[in-house]
C-alpha cells in the first residue's frame, strides 16, 4: 500500500509542475502581444495627436478667414449704400 500512495503523489506533483509549466510557458506568448499592442497603441497615439495639430491650424486658419470677411463685409456695404457715379463721357 506504501508504494501505491508514493506513486500517487510522485504523479501528483508531475502533473502540478506540468500544468505550472505550461501556464508559464503562456505567459511568455502574451509578452509579444503586449509589446505589438502598444506598439500600435503608440502608432495610434501619434497620428491623433497628428490630427489634433492639423484641426487646431485649420481651426485658426477658418478664424482669420472669417475674420477677413468681416472686415470686407463693411467695406462692401459702404460702397453699395454709396450715391451711384455718374458716367463720364
Amino acid at each position: 500500500m506504501f508504494p501505491t500512495k508514493q506513486h500517487l503523489t510522485t504523479a501528483r506533483t508531475l502533473g502540478v509542475a506540468l500544468v505550472a509549466a505550461v501556464g508559464l510557458a503562456s505567459c511568455a506568448t502574451y509578452d509579444d502581444e503586449f509589446a505589438t499592442i502598444n506598439s500600435r497603441l503608440d502608432q495610434l497615439d501619434t497620428k491623433v495627436q497628428g490630427a489634433a495639430q492639423s484641426a487646431e491650424s485649420a481651426s485658426q486658419s477658418a478664424q482669420q478667414a472669417n475674420q477677413r470677411l468681416d472686415q470686407l463685409e463693411g467695406r462692401v456695404q459702404q460702397l453699395e449704400a454709396a450715391p451711384p457715379r455718374k458716367p463720364r463721357g
